[in-house]
């Protein structure tokens, strides 16, 4: 699957507020997956079903339709290191698959993600959009998270 070639795609985003396991936890939770990665607060499409088997060599199933094609994204955990390391591949479909590399630290009162998506050569055409959209969806997991916060940050303030 990996190759010396493989084009590597990196985006880093910082979590303020937001303490390393639940940005970790938010990866693997089917409710969350759905808010951030997957639905029409991020593009123009419709959630089918989000299934997840979150252990080492379980899989996982991210079925959107958008435009009227049903899309399935399928993927395998390979490393499971809560909350520092998630692993997996990413591919569409049953189609050939590349691999994701989500690693978190913790930076303060928050936590910093830098996500390595490294594909296939054959797919360099595909890396600055494939850059945008992790880069979207790290931002929407942030504004899923800061939503969840808020409430309970309003009513520790009265």
């Amino acid at each position: 699957m990996q190759t010396g070639s493989d084009i590597k795609v990196t985006v880093v985003h910082r979590f303020e507020s937001a303490a390393p396991d639940r940005v970790f936890d938010a990866w693997l939770s089917p409710a969350l997956i759905g808010q951030w990665m997957f639905g029409p607060t991020l593009r123009d499409e419709e959630v089918l079903r989000i299934s997840v088997d979150p252990r080492v060599g379980g899989s996982f199933s991210f079925l959107v339709r958008r435009q009227g094609e049903d899309i399935d994204h399928l993927g395998r955990y390979l490393e499971i290191d809560r909350p520092r390391r998630l692993v997996f591949t990413w591919g569409v479909g049953g189609g050939a698959s590349s691999r994701v590399v989500v690693e978190i630290v913790p930076d303060g009162s928050g936590c910093e993600v830098t996500l390595t998506h490294e594909l296939h050569p054959d797919w360099a055409d595909y890396a600055d959009r494939t850059q945008a959209g992790w880069t979207k969806m790290l931002g929407a997991l942030g504004e899923v998270l800061n939503k969840a916060i808020a409430p309970s940050t309003a009513r520790a303030n009265q």
